[in-house]
């Protein structure tokens, strides 16, 4: 077996505790840069923000018992990607998990930029009375793309200096961000509407030189964008119809799953559970609580509106309809604005940027990972699978995020073939990914019966059918629902179906590109006497 590989043993260190990994689930399902970012973005549903939360949260729990069940059998670096060429084939598992780990994730890099500005530049530049260059950053596609680039620099510096320094990033984002947002809550729980009315006009005037009546302004533009969202309530259905774009926040509290074979005690089954759950069941309550402390002070409506006044400008619906505060409305900012003091307003602001630094790593961390497991198996060149000897890094991995995901950011910003329409495609991909990993779990204990009974999770059963099976076809279902209402898009409600062709041909072609490369290497490494069928046949060594 030692000669199948590109060595004998990946050379990746269990440098990361179950806690490491607990806090990266966490920030992977970030309530203040996705969760925030989605919620006003959610303008439109008629069915309840916190309805969806606690729905989709029940749901995505049979997701964290599959891929727990998963760690535990194989703890592998790679994750989606061993498990899937080992259960499914070499073929399914390369093109699904490079697609979803590594093409797709380019695209998240604007994301992750357009939040950087909205959440950490912004704010922070305002508070300190830079106007010009926060609105600069705010409103203009150049300042946009700054920002993913900055982005792109500060993650590859954080993956380069190796998963031990990032945890300790990981724990200091974790505490500081945690009493930035206690406070934030403190003070929306403290205030009430007539105080923030005011608070709200004469920051927005001075802060960010918006027009005198600001606050009625935005509610006109936000319910000419028709913000209707209530904070709960709506029918089944309407609340179903909330999920598929609120997941684009919540899917997540496996994205640590590829980084498994680096943390200690991955194989004890509960405590994945537990590390996962606890990070979907601590992430819902907050995301319930700071809504509720929203809906007290800001008001529920005139949260609503906001968002729908920017995103409906920033989205080009209503490109006349210029939104009177010229920032994303960005509720810890809003939060800030009830305290005159700039000292305070600064120690919020710069608090709570944390969630956005503690959380950045992800965008490249876990793909490197599965890039890595591919190389490793031959599938890649075998520089890729080189780790530096000093930090474990994949430095050549993290390369091939990094450089193309500039190009990306560059049409996203500047909306170069409709690509600023893509942004849920980000989730899309990622989600055949699981399904395709969902599906590998439901079989496993009937493909692969030897590895299945001497794992740790053989003795979980539901009324004698194993439990990875029976939670991976809920969670499969559900994935099922998600694709559908993705796809086919029945209700105009997600802008990424056959509708929209750039989302399609845009995705197609990430998928014809993973085929080509293992095909192709598959072939080439033939040719050299090497049968990646057997390669892909055996579980490495960590």
């Amino acid at each position: 077996m030692s000669n199948l590989f590109v060595r004998k043993a990946t050379g990746l260190v269990r440098s990361w505790s179950v806690f490491d990994a607990f806090i990266y689930a966490l920030f992977s399902i970030n309530l203040i840069t996705l969760g925030l970012y989605s919620f006003s973005q959610m303008y439109y549903f008629e069915g309840g923000m916190v309805n969806a939360l606690i729905v989709s949260a029940v749901f995505i729990f049979f997701e964290v018992i599959v891929y727990a069940g998963l760690i535990a059998v194989m703890p592998r670096s790679g994750g989606d990607y061993v498990w899937m060429s080992r259960i499914l084939g070499g073929a399914v598992g390369f093109i699904l998990s490079v697609t979803g780990w590594w093409f797709i994730l380019w695209l998240w890099v604007p994301l992750y930029g357009d939040m950087f500005r909205h959440i950490v530049l912004v704010p922070i530049l305002g508070v300190l009375g830079a106007k010009d260059i926060a609105l600069w950053f705010a409103g203009t596609q150049i300042g946009a793309f700054t920002a993913s680039l900055l982005t792109i620099i500060i993650v590859s510096v954080f993956i380069a200096l190796g998963m031990k320094t990032y945890a300790r990033i990981q724990k200091f984002s974790f505490y500081g961000g945690m009493l930035g947002l206690l406070i934030v809550v403190a003070l929306l729980l403290g205030g009430n509407p007539e105080s923030f009315k005011a608070a709200f006009d004469a920051n927005a005037t001075s802060m960010f030189g918006a027009a005198p009546g600001a606050y009625e302004a935005t509610v006109a533009l936000g319910t000419n964008a028709g913000a209707i969202t209530p904070f709960s309530g709506g029918s089944w259905m309407a609340v179903m119809l909330v999920i598929p774009y609120l997941v684009f926040f919540n899917l997540w509290p496996n994205w640590g799953a590829t980084l498994y074979g680096e943390v200690r005690g991955a194989t004890d089954f509960k405590r994945n559970v537990s590390g996962m759950g606890w990070a979907l069941g601590v992430t819902t309550l907050l995301g319930i609580v700071l809504l509720f402390a929203i809906k007290q002070t800001v008001g529920w409506d005139f949260y609503v509106q906001s968002g729908g006044a920017w995103w409906n400008y920033a989205w080009g619906f209503a490109p006349d309809a210029t939104p009177a505060l010229p920032v994303w409305p960005y509720p810890a900012l809003l939060a800030a604005f009830l305290v005159n003091n700039k000292i305070v307003q600064l120690l919020v602001v710069v608090l709570m940027s944390l969630w956005w630094f503690g959380w950045s790593g992800t965008v490249f961390l876990s793909s490197t990972r599965a890039i890595f497991a591919a190389a490793f198996d031959r599938l890649l060149p075998e520089k890729v699978a080189e780790v530096d000897e000093r930090t474990g890094t994949p430095v050549w991995a993290l390369l091939l995020m990094a450089i193309p995901a500039v190009v990306v950011a560059y049409m996203f910003n500047f909306n170069i073939a409709n690509f600023a329409s893509l942004t849920l495609c980000s989730t899309l991909v990622i989600a055949v990914t699981f399904l395709g990993t969902t599906i590998a779990a439901i079989i496993l204990p009937y493909k692969k019966p030897e590895l299945y009974k001497a794992s740790p999770i053989a003795k979980y059963n539901v009324f004698g059918i194993p439990l990875i099976t029976v939670a991976g076809v809920i969670f499969g279902g559900f994935l099922v629902f998600l694709l559908y209402q993705w796809l086919v898009d029945p209700n105009a409600l997600y802008g990424i179906g056959v509708k929209n062709t750039s989302s399609i041909i845009y995705m197609l072609a990430n998928y014809v590109l993973a085929a080509l490369i293992y095909f192709g290497f598959k072939s080439y490494r033939k040719s050299k006497g090497i049968d990646l069928d057997k390669v892909q046949a055996e579980i490495p060594v960590e």
